[in-house]
């Protein structure tokens, strides 16, 4: 580098002292800097290297200059991420460059500081690291990844649709925790959920008003559940949207009663979207974590099932097989006649009973007799809802409950 006097004095620091390089010579001088790169550690030590950005200047040559402290204290910080204790009033906004520099250190893979560096965000920054998580059909990135997830906390949107997650899987513990008390979307859907996996769901907030209080849509369809288990669904107070299609539940006039006056909600006459997982999506700094894990779930090995194959098409098995697995999981293909999407809504206050009734009946019955028809109806779901209720109030503190209770 080539100094001058339009620079003005220019001081060194030599063995403790400071010297003026050019006060008492005119003449240019030329400071030359030795870069050891040598002496600096390896990189697996601190990476010292990364405390410099080289590039290149018009003639060609190699220069370098030093990043700020700020960058050196963020990388520092982000390699050592799981030893911090806490970042509870650390600035959001730095919070997101930390976040990001720790991303590209792979700490959020690596299942030795996955946990804990994830931890250390949620409980500092909640809903800003992840808002909404869609794991739609990645069942084996649960399986895998199940510790991690835990982690997040303030959840508001939750798809775990076609996970074959069945009644008795660890996730369950985390949907019904407080972790997730902020939860207003979830989606269950292709679960295999029987009516015990619903009770198991269902039986923090019922029995000690915890869990998923705030709970305002949810999806069981294609799950083989009964009426048994819609009975325990009463206990969500702020629930306004149901998705029950391809369940084992019969839709007649006794449900229509039942979600009616226990649960103030009535049949869906066009589908609703928000139950076509459309918006499924995953928002929040840990969205590029979630899409690393998938891929990393899927390069793991998977057997050679061929010969197995083989054997079935051999044996002319392969249908009858299929369509045994398919009866077991409860995603099997329907009929058409069972292709009806059954979707439920809670009543607006401002609209009565009587005339959402009374539009629900138009198409099936001539005006003349509407009123007729729905008080008879009426007295009737009376008398048939009646073992449905006492089923609810039954089940509410049942032994099977206390039990449940005690595994968490």
């Amino acid at each position: 580098m080539y100094l001058n006097n339009d620079y003005g004095a220019v001081y060194v620091r030599e063995k403790g002292e400071l010297r003026c390089v050019n006060a008492d010579a005119p003449q240019q001088h030329r400071l030359s800097f030795k870069l050891c790169i040598d002496t600096l550690p390896p990189a697996g030590d601190g990476k010292r290297s990364d405390h410099f950005i080289f590039t290149y200047n018009e003639e060609g040559s190699l220069r370098y200059t030093v990043k700020s402290l700020f960058d050196i204290s963020l990388q520092f910080i982000a390699d050592h991420i799981e030893h911090v204790d806490s970042l509870v009033g650390f600035p959001e906004q730095m919070a997101d460059k930390l976040f990001a520099a720790a991303e590209e250190r792979h700490k959020f893979t690596d299942p030795q500081t996955a946990p804990r560096a994830l931890q250390l965000f949620c409980e500092a920054y909640e809903g800003l690291v992840l808002k909404s998580l869609c794991l739609r059909n990645r069942h084996l990135l649960i399986s895998e990844r199940l510790g991690e997830i835990r982690q997040f906390h303030s959840l508001e949107s939750l798809d775990l649709y076609g996970c074959r997650l069945g009644d008795s899987h660890d996730i369950l513990k985390y949907i019904t925790s407080e972790a997730l008390a902020s939860l207003v979307k979830l989606f269950m859907g292709a679960n295999r959920l029987s009516d015990a996996g619903v009770q198991r769901l269902t039986v923090p907030i019922r029995v000690m008003k915890k869990g998923l209080g705030n709970l305002q849509l949810l999806d069981l369809s294609e799950n083989p559940i009964t009426e048994k288990g819609l009975g325990y669904l009463t206990c969500f107070p702020l629930l306004k949207k149901l998705d029950i299609s391809r369940t084992n539940v019969k839709l007649n006039v006794t449900l229509k009663g039942f979600f009616r006056r226990k649960m103030g909600m009535v049949l869906s006459e066009t589908p609703l979207k928000e139950f076509t997982h459309s918006e499924c999506n995953t928002e929040g700094w840990a969205e590029q974590v979630i899409n690393q894990w998938e891929i990393t779930a899927s390069e793991v090995p998977k057997k050679e099932d061929q010969p197995k194959t083989n054997a079935l098409r051999f044996y002319g098995r392969e249908k009858f097989v299929s369509e045994t697995l398919n009866s077991l999981s409860g995603t099997n293909d329907v009929k058409n006649e069972d292709k009806v999407l059954v979707h439920f809504y809670k009543l607006d206050p401002c609209v009565g009973i009587s005339s959402v009734e009374h539009n629900t009946h138009s198409t099936t019955v001539a005006s003349v007799q509407k009123g007729k028809k729905r008080r008879l109806s009426g007295e009737e779901e009376q008398q048939r809802i009646i073992p449905l209720a006492k089923r609810q109030s039954l089940s509410t503190l049942s032994a099977e409950d206390l039990d449940l209770l005690n595994s968490y």
